[in-house]
């Protein structure tokens, strides 16, 4: 079983419910360049149309790639408010959970840069999304309206 070894998070987080989250599988915050299964870091960014800002980096332990599918436990429990996981490669076994989810994994070819797929994300929100990302979109609202809903079934003091 792997687990989280150390986690950066961004303490600010006052704007961060308006941007969709994003995961990238990258050792040094500027590649992609990890298979999902065995990524021993996530880079999560908060994507807006105009901006985009690091969220979250959580580390894991070593992994073996194949053979052990309690490693994705606490991956998928990392990426839970994710649109989206950009990394090297995924199993079948890791595609169908991420979906189940409500997270789109996306391959990437070698080399693939985090700014420029940050870019490419934001310019697709302004075109026009595609039908996963319009998805995602959709989902992350109904989870902020229901968010609201349940403030203020708890309640406000005048």
């Amino acid at each position: 079983m792997s687990e989280v070894t150390r986690q950066l998070r961004v303490l600010d987080d006052s704007e961060d419910r308006q941007l969709l989250k994003v995961a990238f599988a990258t050792s040094d915050r500027q590649v992609v360049n990890q298979h999902f299964g065995s990524a021993r870091s996530f880079a999560i960014y908060g994507v807006g149309l105009d901006e985009a800002r690091l969220l979250t980096v959580t580390e894991f332990g070593d992994l073996a790639q194949d053979g052990n599918e309690d490693k994705l436990a606490i991956k998928l429990e990392t990426l839970q408010e994710c649109i989206a996981v950009y990394c090297r490669a995924c199993g079948a076994s890791a595609v169908r959970q991420l979906l189940a989810l409500g997270v789109q994994p996306v391959k990437v070819s070698e080399g693939a840069q985090i700014a420029p797929l940050i870019a490419a994300l934001q310019q697709e929100l302004k075109e026009g999304p595609s039908s996963w990302l319009a998805k995602a979109i959709k989902r992350n609202q109904v989870a902020d309206d229901n968010r609201f809903d349940a403030m203020e079934s708890e309640g406000w003091l005048d």
